[in-house]
């Protein structure tokens, strides 16, 4: 039988967003007017076909039924604990104390230095701050649950001070239980719970909140080669089939963060068509995160204006996911992406 994806498209912004929604010529996203779209398109594994919202009573029974319960997830507003989506995106700041971060290792792993990017990253606009000490970039290698617990405690102990949610960014259930009198907010794991077998059982104990972020493979052999038959429609399967799990494991709560990866065993085209086509995510009906900043795929397109930073790859990046309705943006440069949403939306909206 084939199976049918809805990716929401054709997007309207600000006053222009209301008054179509008004005349009901549009339909929101996650339940914000600022944003909607009048647009879906109809995928499968051979076929995709655009079809405007008007038109979808005129597909089959089971095609429309399909359609609009993913619709009913895509339009629906996306509740989350501590956070609030109206004023999207939010932006996720990253403190990585560690000695080979791809892009800041070695900056942050002395208390003092940590506490000022901490207080930084909060004036700069971070909402959440993402705390890890093992880089999971492509070629790293595993480090210790010692080393990485010794890296981050002290870190995690400033951060119980500071008005900010706190994102852990490990693949360990050991850490993540460590973690706990720190007040952690949310468990950001790469691995995709495959890490280890005690993880499901840690997140029904302890009903945190989580991201559920896509790999494929592990950090230090997953840019060999990655393959996918369709990397949008792969990528959506595993979530379905990680989420079926969740659920199966009565984990009850609806705090669960989607990340599709980008550069976590994906080449170029594979990030772009992420990218690109990011929306579809919402018909699964959680939020959804991006982390775009400093990532290789920006030198790859930029060639020789490649920077050290990135910045102008991830403000550009950033504001393509921002339109089409990415909730979280995960960045090193805080200020500067704050600042280009800002200038955006009073442009744009």
């Amino acid at each position: 039988m084939k199976k049918y994806y809805t990716r929401a498209c054709n997007f309207y912004y600000g006053s222009i967003s209301k008054e179509k929604i008004k005349q009901n010529l549009s339909l929101p996203l996650n339940g914000n007017k600022l944003i909607s779209f009048d647009c879906i398109e109809l995928i499968t594994r051979h076929s995709k076909k655009k079809i405007h919202i008007k038109k979808i009573k005129t597909l089959s029974k089971n095609i429309k039924n399909k359609v609009n319960l993913d619709l009913r997830n895509i339009t629906k507003k996306k509740k989350f604990n501590k956070l609030n989506f109206y004023n999207f995106p939010l932006l996720m700041g990253v403190l990585n104390v560690t000695p080979d971060s791809f892009s800041d290792g070695g900056k942050f792993l002395n208390n003092i230095s940590a506490r000022k990017q901490i207080k930084k990253l909060i004036n700069n606009g971070a909402s959440i701050i993402d705390i890890g000490g093992e880089s999971t970039r492509p070629g790293s290698n595993e480090v210790s649950f010692k080393k990485e617990w010794k890296r981050i405690k002290s870190k995690l102990n400033i951060m119980k001070k500071q008005r900010c949610l706190v994102s852990l960014d490990t693949r360990k259930t050991l850490i993540m239980k460590k973690s706990l009198p720190y007040n952690i907010s949310l468990i950001n794991d790469v691995s995709g719970l495959n890490y280890d077998n005690n993880k499901l059982n840690f997140l029904k104990k302890y009903k945190i909140p989580f991201v559920l972020h896509h790999t494929q493979g592990k950090p230090n052999t997953m840019q060999l080669k990655p393959k996918y038959n369709n990397v949008i429609l792969d990528i959506y399967d595993f979530f379905e089939k990680k989420l079926n799990l969740i659920k199966s494991n009565k984990i009850k709560h609806k705090n669960i963060i989607l990340d599709p990866g980008i550069g976590f065993g994906k080449n170029l085209k594979h990030n772009i068509t992420l990218i690109n086509q990011i929306s579809i995510f919402h018909s699964l009906g959680f939020p959804i995160m991006l982390g775009l900043s400093r990532k290789s795929f920006i030198k790859d397109i930029s060639g020789k204006n490649d920077s050290k930073e990135r910045l102008g790859g991830t403000v550009s990046s950033c504001l393509h996911a921002f339109l089409q309705g990415v909730q979280i943006l995960r960045v090193h440069d805080v200020n500067e992406v704050n600042q280009a949403i800002k200038i955006f939306k009073k442009l744009q909206f």
